[in-house]
């Protein structure tokens, strides 16, 4: 499975870093790719260094996953690369997959039309087509969202559960607890 996770400046590091760490330690295929280079800084002055600059992405994924926060969602929202793999992502049958306020790149694309989906409170007035649940995560078809960050760990054993089964999720979030 290849998912990309795209890190633009301003991105939530938590929003980003622990679904990341949770689906390496599924042993999913996961690269960060870094919107205007490699070395990308979230909006609490944390560094990372994606595997990926954008003009590296090759081929469509399996899934894409956005990260939220400010001002990093808007950045997302601006790049042409994301809009372009987001949309094959969709039409070749992938995940798409977002948290906090990433949710209304998503709506903005028409992928949460008529779809179930969850955000930051208050980001669901820019979704107007899609049907908000305030849920922490959730889930409707190939689309998935979470509320913000507070719901990082949810999100990425959200997506090991549908990446790898529920076996592998509960083994996950057993460590989680007891690590």
């Amino acid at each position: 499975m290849k998912v990309y996770m795209f890190l633009a400046e301003g991105f939530e590091e938590v929003e980003a870093l622990a679904p990341l760490d949770i689906l390496r330690r599924a042993g999913i295929d996961i690269k960060t790719v870094g919107i205007g280079g490699k070395s990308i800084t979230g909006a609490h002055g944390i560094t990372v260094v994606a595997d990926l600059a954008e003009g590296e992405v090759c081929g469509t994924a399996d899934a894409v996953i956005l990260p939220g926060g400010m001002p990093g969602t808007l950045n997302l929202d601006a790049s042409a690369t994301v809009e372009r793999e987001l949309l094959a992502t969709a039409a070749a049958g992938g995940y798409v997959c977002a948290i906090c306020a990433a949710p209304r790149v998503l709506g903005r694309l028409g992928l949460l039309d008529g779809k179930r989906f969850t955000c930051y409170p208050e980001t669901e007035e820019l979704i107007p087509r899609g049907i908000y649940t305030a849920e922490r995560v959730t889930v409707d078809g190939k689309c998935v969202t979470a509320r913000g960050m507070g719901c990082g760990v949810d999100f990425g054993l959200t997506l090991v559960e549908l990446f790898c089964g529920a076996e592998l999720a509960r083994k996950l979030r057993v460590a989680t607890i007891s690590d």
